[in-house]
Order: C-alpha cells, then sequence, then structure tokens
C-alpha cells in the first residue's frame, strides 16, 4: 500500500496504468513537461485551473493522460479519471463523466479522506432533473436546485487538501448538460485549492454549448490549450510499431498521417494476415462503428469501398443494407450523411459536394472487416455507377478488379485499357490490374496470343515499378513459351492444332499459321529486347548478351527494324561492360541499313550509341560526327516519338557530357526529365537527372546539382540495380563534398556507402562510382587510401580501366596523392602521362585537369613561373568549355604561384575571381579552400587586399567598418543611399568578402593605424 494525497490506494493499481500492455508512449515529451509544470504551478496556488487537451480521434489523447496520470500520482497527489458517455437525453446519469471518475475511490479511501468522501457523495447522489422548458424560479425549482448541486460540488472541491487532486475527464465533448454546466461553473470561479481539471476531447465533435465556455476560459486564462498534433516518421517506426522495413514505416507513416493509432491499426491490419481483421487496435479505430444503425453501417462501407471519397448521388447508387436488395433512397441518405457528419466520421470537403472519411486509413480499415461477398457486392455497383456516371476507365478499374471472379472479356478489355493509361503514373497499379485479368484468362490456346501480349505488357509495367527481377522472370517465362517448337508453334493464335497437314486447296490454313508464327516471333523478339535490358540494368551483363545474340542469329531472322533495335541493345550491352569496340563494326553496319532505309527512328537509335560509344574510348572526332547527326534528328523528334527513344536521348545528353558540349547537354537532358516524367520512363528519369546533375555542377551550380541529384537517387532507390544506384550514389556524394564546408564528413560518408553498394559488380557505372570515391576521400588526410581506391577502380598505376576521355581527371587525382606521400617521381610520371593522353582529346577540361597535374609537380620543384603558367592555362581552358568550377579551382592553385613571382597584384585578382566564381557557383568548399589561400598584402602597398579600391570605396569602406549603416554613410557623405549601396556590392566584388563584418574585419587587418590613410 502506498498514501497518496491523503488516500491509501493499492499499488498494484498504481502500476496498472503503467502496464506492459499498454499502447506505447511515443513523441509526447514536450506535451507530458507543459502538463507537470501546469500541476505543480497549481499545487502552489498559481496557473491556470484546468487544461484543455485536444486533437483527432486516434491522436493519443487518453494515451497522454494516462501517462500524465503515473507521473502525478508518483508526486503524491490523487488522480481520478472518468469518461464523458453519449449526450443523448436519458443516457446515463448527470454529470456521468464526474460520476465514473469517482469509482476510482473504494469505501476504505473515502474513510481516509473525508473531503473526498463529501465530494463523492454529492457527485454520486441523485441530481434534480428539471422538467423540459423549466425556468429558473429560485431555488426550490428543478433547475435551481441542480444548480445548487453544481454550487456545493464546487465548494466541495474546494476545500480538497494538498497536495492536492487531479480530475481527468475524457471524451469531453460527449459530457452531459450537468457536467457541462460544472465545468463552466469551475472555471468561471476558479478554486484556490490543489485541483487540475483536465479535460480531454474532440474538437470537430464539441457541441455548441461546450465550446463558447471553454473559449471564455481560454481568454481569461483559467484554461491552458494543449493541441496534440502528429507524430514525425521516426517517432512512429521506432516507437509505435517497431522493427519493420524502413520502406514499409514510411509507407505505414503516410498513410496513417502521423496518427499513432492508425499507424498501429494499419500495420496490424497488413502484417497480421492470419489474425482477425477487427481485432487489436483496428477495433479501437472501428468502435465508433458499432452504435450505427445497419443503414447508416452500409453508407460507410458504401464510401470505404469507394475509396473513402464520393459525392451522395454516388453513395446512393452503392449503399445497400445487408438485409435488403432495394436501392438506398436519395433523402435516406442524405439524412444518414448528416448523422455520419455530426459524429464526425464523414466529413465536407471543397464546396461540400465531395464527401470523405475522416480518416484516409479509414477505407482500408473497414473493407478489411468486411465479408469477401459483400465487398465484392458493394465494388460491382461502384463499377457500374461509376459507368453510368461517365466516369473514366481507370476510375472504374479498381472495381472491376475486385468484383469480377471469373473470364469476362469486356471487362478485361477495360482493366487491359486502364492499365495503358496509368501506366506512366502508376506502372505498380498497372502491372496490379493486368495480372489481374492473367489471372482470369482461360488456359486455353485460342487464348495464348493474348496471354503473351498481356505478358509482355505486364514486364514492362513492372520494370518501370523498380521491379526489376520480377519482370525479367516473366519475360524469360514468355520467350520460353514463344521459342521455336513451343507451344504456340504447335498451336495456332486462333487455336487451330497445326499438324503436317493442314494445307487445304486454298492455302488458307497454311496463311493462317504463317500469320502467327510471324506475330509470335515479333512478339519474342520484343521480349528478348525488353528482357535484355533488364538483364543489363541488374548488371548480368553475359547473360543478356546471350540472348541477343541467339535472336540475331536465329532464321529466319527479325525484321530489319527490329534487328536494328537487337544490336543496339547488344552495343548497351557491350558499352556498359566497357567493351564497345567489339560491337562497333556491327554498329556501323546497323548505322548504314537504318539510313539506307530512311528509318529515322533507328538512326537516332544507333547514332547515339555510336557516339556516346566513340565518346567513351576518347575518339572525339567521330563521337562530335556522330553527335551532331543524332542531335539533329532528335531535335525533329516530337515528345511523344521521343517517349519510344528515351534511353536515346540519355545516350545523346552523356555523349555531350563527355564532348564538353555543356549547353547541347543541358537542353537535351531538360527536355529529357520532363519528356519522361509524363511518359512514366523512369530509367531515362535517373540517368537525365543524373546528366543534368553532372552539367550544373562543373559549370558552377552546385546546389541545383545536388538537388538533382537527389533526385536521381530517389529514382534509382525504387528501380534497384546496384550499378545504377552506387553511381548515382557517388555522383551526388562528389556534388555534395563541394556543396559542404571543408572537412565536413557527410560526403565521404555517403560515398562509402554508394560503393558499398555495389558489391562485386565490375561495368561501367560500378568503375566510375568507385573512381569517384578517390575525389571524396580527403587528399590531405588520406593520400594512400586516394591512391589505392583509384587503382582498384583503375586497374593498375596507368588508372587503364577507367574511362579514356575522362582519364586525365582521374590522373590529376592521383598525382596529387603521390605527392602527398613524397612520391615525387610517380607524380611526374601520373602528369606527364596525363599530358599525354589530354592532348589527342581536344577536349579542355581534360587539358585542364593534366596542366593542374603537370602545375602541382612543378610547384613541389620550386618552378613558381612555370606552375603558375600552367595552373593559369589550366583556368582558361576550363573558362572554353564554361566549367566554372574548375576554372575557380584552377584559378586558385594559380594565385600563391604567381605572388610567389612577386606579382602581388595579379595574385590578388586570379584569386578574388576564384572566390568569387566558388561563390557564385555555392562551393562551399572552395570557398573554404580560398579563405585559407588568402594572398597577403602586396609588399609595401598600404591597404593590401584594399588597394584595388578607388578612394570613394575605400573610403566607404572604413565607414563601413565602423559600422555606419548604407544610409548613415550616405548622410555622412552627402550620397544618395543607391550610390552607397553600389560601391559596397562593387567592394564586396573587388575583395572577395560577403559580408558587413568580413569587410569591417579586412579593413582592420589590411588598413594603416586608424584606416584614415586609407580614405586619401
Amino acid at each position: 500500500m502506498t498514501v497518496r494525497g491523503g488516500l491509501q490506494v493499492d499499488t498494484f493499481a498504481d502500476e496498472g496504468l503503467g502496464s506492459v500492455d499498454r499502447a506505447p508512449l511515443v513523441g509526447r515529451a514536450q506535451e507530458l513537461d507543459r502538463l507537470d509544470v501546469l500541476l505543480r504551478q497549481r499545487s502552489e496556488g498559481t496557473g491556470p485551473a484546468a487544461v484543455d487537451v485536444t486533437g483527432e480521434p486516434g491522436i493519443g489523447k487518453t494515451r497522454l493522460l494516462t501517462e500524465f496520470a503515473v507521473r502525478a500520482r508518483r508526486h503524491g497527489v490523487t488522480v481520478l479519471r472518468g469518461r464523458a458517455g453519449p449526450a443523448e437525453p436519458d443516457s446515463g446519469p448527470p454529470v456521468q463523466a464526474f460520476v465514473d471518475s469517482f469509482a476510482d475511490l473504494d469505501h476504505r479511501d473515502r474513510a481516509l479522506s473525508p473531503a473526498l468522501a463529501a465530494l463523492a457523495e454529492l457527485v454520486e447522489s441523485p441530481w434534480p432533473l428539471p422538467a423540459v422548458g423549466d425556468t429558473w424560479d429560485g431555488p426550490g425549482t428543478g433547475v435551481g436546485r441542480r444548480a445548487d448541486r453544481v454550487r456545493h460540488i464546487a465548494a466541495a472541491l474546494g476545500r480538497v487538501p494538498a497536495p492536492g487532486l487531479v480530475l481527468v475527464l475524457d471524451d469531453f465533448h460527449r459530457a452531459d448538460p450537468a457536467s457541462v454546466a460544472l465545468v463552466d461553473h469551475l472555471l468561471r470561479h476558479p478554486l484556490r485549492a490543489p485541483v487540475l481539471l483536465v479535460l480531454a476531447r474532440r474538437e470537430r465533435q464539441t457541441p455548441p454549448v461546450l465550446a463558447p465556455v471553454l473559449a471564455r476560459a481560454a481568454d481569461s486564462g483559467d484554461l491552458a490549450r494543449l493541441a496534440l498534433g502528429p507524430l514525425t516518421a521516426e517517432d512512429c517506426a521506432a516507437g509505435l510499431v517497431p522493427g519493420l522495413a524502413p520502406d514499409v514505416a514510411r509507407e505505414l507513416h503516410a498513410a496513417g498521417l502521423g496518427n499513432p493509432l492508425y499507424h498501429r491499426a494499419l500495420a496490424h491490419a497488413r502484417t497480421r494476415g492470419g489474425q482477425a481483421p477487427g481485432a487489436g487496435p483496428v477495433a479501437m479505430v472501428l468502435d465508433e462503428l458499432a452504435p450505427l444503425t445497419e443503414a447508416e453501417r452500409a453508407v460507410v462501407e458504401a464510401l470505404a469501398v469507394l475509396d473513402g471519397r464520393a459525392t451522395a448521388e454516388l453513395l446512393t447508387a452503392v449503399a445497400r443494407s445487408r438485409s435488403t436488395a432495394r436501392p438506398a433512397d436519395r433523402v435516406a441518405v442524405d439524412e444518414i450523411l448528416g448523422e455520419l457528419a455530426r459524429r464526425d466520421l464523414v466529413r465536407h470537403e471543397g464546396d461540400g459536394r465531395v464527401l470523405v472519411l475522416r480518416h484516409p486509413a479509414l477505407p482500408e480499415l473497414v473493407r478489411g472487416t468486411l465479408d469477401p461477398w459483400r465487398r465484392r457486392e458493394l465494388h460491382g455497383r461502384a463499377a457500374t455507377a461509376l459507368a453510368e456516371a461517365g466516369a473514366p476507365v481507370t476510375e472504374r478499374a479498381p472495381h472491376l478488379v475486385r468484383a469480377t471472379t471469373s473470364w469476362d472479356a469486356a471487362v478485361a478489355a477495360e482493366l487491359v485499357e486502364a492499365a495503358e493509361r496509368i501506366g506512366a503514373a502508376d506502372p505498380a497499379c498497372a502491372a496490379g490490374w493486368l495480372a489481374a485479368v492473367l489471372a482470369l484468362l482461360p488456359d486455353s490456346p485460342g487464348h495464348l496470343a493474348t496471354r503473351h501480349d498481356l505478358m509482355l505488357r505486364q514486364a514492362q509495367a513492372l520494370g518501370s515499378a523498380g521491379r526489376v527481377a520480377e519482370s525479367r522472370d516473366l519475360l524469360h517465362r514468355l520467350i520460353d513459351a514463344c521459342r521455336p517448337g513451343g507451344r504456340e508453334q504447335r498451336r495456332g493464335a486462333t487455336g487451330f492444332e497445326a499438324t503436317d497437314t493442314t494445307t487445304d486447296a486454298t492455302g488458307a490454313a497454311d496463311t493462317t499459321d504463317m500469320a502467327a508464327a510471324t506475330d509470335t516471333a515479333e512478339l519474342r523478339t520484343s521480349a528478348v529486347l525488353l528482357c535484355a535490358f533488364m538483364e543489363r540494368h541488374l548488371g548480368r551483363y553475359p547473360e543478356a548478351d546471350a540472348l541477343l545474340r541467339r535472336e540475331l542469329e536465329r532464321t529466319p531472322g527479325p525484321r530489319p527494324d527490329l534487328r536494328t533495335w537487337l544490336v543496339v541493345e547488344w552495343g548497351c550491352r557491350a558499352l556498359f561492360a566497357a567493351r564497345y569496340p567489339e560491337v562497333r563494326s556491327v554498329v556501323a553496319r546497323t548505322l548504314d541499313e537504318a539510313r539506307r532505309r530512311r528509318d529515322e527512328a533507328g538512326t537516332a537509335e544507333a547514332l547515339t550509341l555510336a557516339a556516346l560509344g566513340e565518346a567513351y574510348e576518347g575518339e572525339t572526332a567521330t563521337a562530335r560526327v556522330h553527335a551532331t547527326g543524332a542531335a539533329a534528328l532528335t531535335d525533329s523528334f516530337t515528345d511523344g516519338e521521343l517517349a519510344d527513344h528515351a534511353e536515346s536521348l540519355v545516350r545523346l545528353g552523356w555523349t555531350e557530357v563527355f564532348l564538353e558540349e555543356y549547353g547541347s547537354a543541358e537542353r537535351h537532358a531538360t527536355r529529357g526529365i520532363a519528356m519522361a516524367r509524363r511518359a512514366g520512363r523512369p530509367f531515362a528519369l535517373s540517368q537525365l537527372l543524373l546528366c543534368s546533375a553532372y552539367v550544373h555542377f562543373l559549370t558552377g551550380r552546385v546546389g541545383t546539382a545536388l538537388g538533382l541529384a537527389e533526385e536521381s537517387l530517389d529514382v534509382a532507390r525504387t528501380l534497384g540495380g546496384a550499378e545504377l544506384l552506387g553511381f548515382s550514389g557517388a555522383l551526388r556524394a562528389a556534388v555534395l563534398l563541394h556543396a559542404r564546408p571543408l572537412g565536413d564528413p557527410e560526403a565521404l560518408a555517403a560515398a562509402e556507402e554508394a560503393v558499398a553498394t555495389l558489391g562485386t559488380a565490375e561495368g561501367w557505372w560500378a568503375t566510375q562510382a568507385r573512381g569517384l570515391l578517390g575525389f571524396v576521400v580527403p587528399l590531405g588526410r588520406d593520400p594512400h587510401r586516394v591512391r589505392e581506391v583509384l587503382v582498384r577502380a583503375g586497374g593498375d598505376r596507368d588508372l587503364s580501366r577507367l574511362q579514356p576521355s575522362l582519364r586525365p581527371q582521374y590522373l590529376e587525382l592521383l598525382a596529387g596523392a603521390a605527392l602527398a606521400v613524397g612520391d615525387r617521381t610517380e607524380a611526374e610520371r601520373v602528369a606527364r602521362r596525363a599530358l599525354a593522353e589530354a592532348e589527342p582529346l581536344g577536349l579542355p577540361v581534360q587539358r585542364s585537369a593534366a596542366l593542374r597535374a603537370w602545375g602541382q609537380v612543378l610547384a613541389q620543384r620550386g618552378e613558381s613561373a612555370a606552375a603558375a603558367r600552367a595552373f593559369t592555362d589550366a583556368a582558361r581552358e576550363s573558362a572554353r568549355s564554361g566549367a566554372t568550377l574548375r576554372e575557380a579551382q584552377s584559378l586558385l592553385l594559380a594565385a600563391p604561384m604567381t605572388r610567389a613571382l612577386g606579382d602581388a597584384s595579379r595574385a590578388a585578382a586570379q584569386w578574388r575571381r576564384g572566390r568569387r566564381l566558388a561563390v557564385e557557383g555555392g562551393a562551399r568548399l572552395l570557398v573554404d579552400v580560398a579563405d585559407r589561400t588568402r594572398p597577403a598584402p602586396p609588399d609595401g602597398v598600404p591597404g593590401g587586399r584594399l588597394a584595388v579600391l578607388t578612394p570613394r570605396e575605400r573610403e566607404i569602406s572604413v565607414l563601413v567598418a565602423e559600422g555606419l549603416t548604407n544610409q548613415a554613410v550616405a548622410d555622412r557623405l552627402c550620397l544618395s543611399p543607391r550610390t552607397v549601396e553600389s560601391h559596397v556590392a562593387r567592394v564586396y566584388r573587388k575583395t572577395g568578402v560577403e559580408t558587413r563584418a568580413a569587410l569591417a574585419s579586412l579593413v582592420v587587418r589590411d588598413g594603416v593605424g586608424d584606416g584614415q590613410s586609407l580614405r586619401g
């Protein structure tokens, strides 16, 4: 036994509130602390007399107050908890919530606390109920006697001794009039006793009589408001249903809107399929449906089947109770909807025509408790009603899928049409609808062609939805079914059995079989093409190669246009396996054939493949010719045509990146991104986003580049595929490195995570990702690891396995690592190789990388003049291609060398331009590097960096350093504020500072004496 507030209460009862069986309390620490403060204030005789806890159903009001009760009792406070009942007349005793709360006191408790015993007796004794229409006629009337009872209860509460009492009244939106009157009195006449009244209610269900009572008390400061909002995704994942996969936890949070009860209910419904659908937290959510009449329940069920959103007209057509086959009456439905709205089960949306269930998770939970036959019946009526209303087939399809249990050709046609329409926006849904049609399709010869077509469509949808392995497996089954001698070769598409004696006098049977065989061969080729693409995405290059070779070598071969597509896919397989020279001649022949046929689409496909292959290998002149032709063709295509050649646009964009034609690359990538979004081409979208990110990064728009790279990574995650995911993550890490301050560890962690996803993959993307890791590892801190990473990615100390057209930039980094470990001989060898490899490429950015590598070697030798020329030439080369980031890097390397030659003014100019380009490009890393290598003031020149300013600019700088605003400077010098602003902007640009504080610091450091000499 423990003593609290003069009462002896069983410890077991107290611990029951903290039972391990209760729902977890998550993310409410701040609210609990607020309640603790309010309780402490009441015990001290200050603060509000009551707390109004509000929130959506299921948001955790009761759970919060349970925890508060436990904490309050641990401080010796007596806690009584009650729950208001239904507000209908004659449904319970007056002040029901108060009566319920005093049920916690047994006879022994009452004996120990006379004040509470007297209070309980007042509350629980019969109340005088006035007759209908009674008015106040004095203390002897029913109304008067009830008012006296309210005052007596209030007086008894005022005699509660310390340490006090907490009255928790839950569901107070359902309070009876007497309870409301008692609370009103307590709020208008706050008690001086240590009593805290805690009300929990739902805002939308609060009756009109209660709302103004609480509003007045809040305005007067006698009532504290505490509104509970949704929980974060992190809180829900860690505390409500721990152990779920991260993607499942994110889905639950999105569906439950951060509401803990709905989150738990959805988790129960989705992860415990073997248990009763209405058990556990689901039962708590659906408890409000228990009092509904059969007709009201039917309307809720109809609204749930309509996914929680419908008009009254549609509900009237769908709603029908279980016990009657008669259609619902519109007037009756309107009345039911009014009652459901009063209960806050149904809400109005927009202009009021559309009705929705209270929470978006309710439809799923209600549907889960329906009998299967009832659910099918409602879905069938919904499909019919939507068809009669002229709804699009995509709106009818979810109901057709759930209502149809046997083959129906008309329904199947609608579902296939719906899948076609929705495929771009929701390929997973399209795949599900096609799977439903396939499941019902009869397994008979007459439906073989339909089955194969549906399998190909479903495989396309599965791939677009990121379920690449499923798509590949389905395509393997389809290819097996279509192989020569397979089932369809023995049975025609129309169901006729093919035999050795199928030819009649007219040859009709032979014609039918030949047409069916042709259709089957073309379908097989389409399946092989798609399957090879999926194999390539999964990094299974040998499997893709074998599939494509067999299809190309079969007799009779595919028709010419399909053969072009097969060769292009075969070439892509070789390119991504870094083996393009093996297919170069075949691609060239295929390109010539496509041109002779005037096949523009095939020509563009072959051109972009050839262009990217040659650009990869460093044959830049040939690549440029192919890219120019491909761009001319691609620009003539409509977006609709481009949607069928999305991968071709990806190849063109990356070719232009490697050729350092950044403007063209950005233009094509931007167009492709918009097209891929509309047409639902996620594979192309991810790569085009990466292409655009790389262009923005090199041209000095780091913030935009980071956003594009992160979006690309998000798309790659949905698609799977280790190489694409690893490359996307590594490129994002490289951009992140420049976006963050010098020394920030996040980029390295991101790059290591990206490379870890690659496993044993050795394709183009995997090699590039591992090479990019070398750029992110801090060279100054761990040069040995930089060398190790680069040599592993490149295969040897010449990095011969890395892309030839990008190799000079990797050799630059390798030379820097050799210098950092003191191996000047190796650094010189690597730098000379970089120069040799960059020369035939004719690519300014790659030549600038080689020049920087050589400049570092020269600087180590002490040859400052040669090093300054190398870095300056590197900056000039970068500027030629618009590679702003590389120009800034080169200038910041050139400045110290130029300063060492004694040309301080030119060194300062190089440093300022380099830093300004870094600032404007959002390259925080380079800004920090610039600030660490800030050149010293020129020898013998007063004012240092400020010497480059005009006399007026120096004068204004000194005044700014003294703390004067632009207006104050204008007043002092008799100038206009706009003129002062212009001068300050020029000062920032010339000195490389960005803030008034930085300028003040520069004046103090570089000025002479008190700065007066700077004004002359």
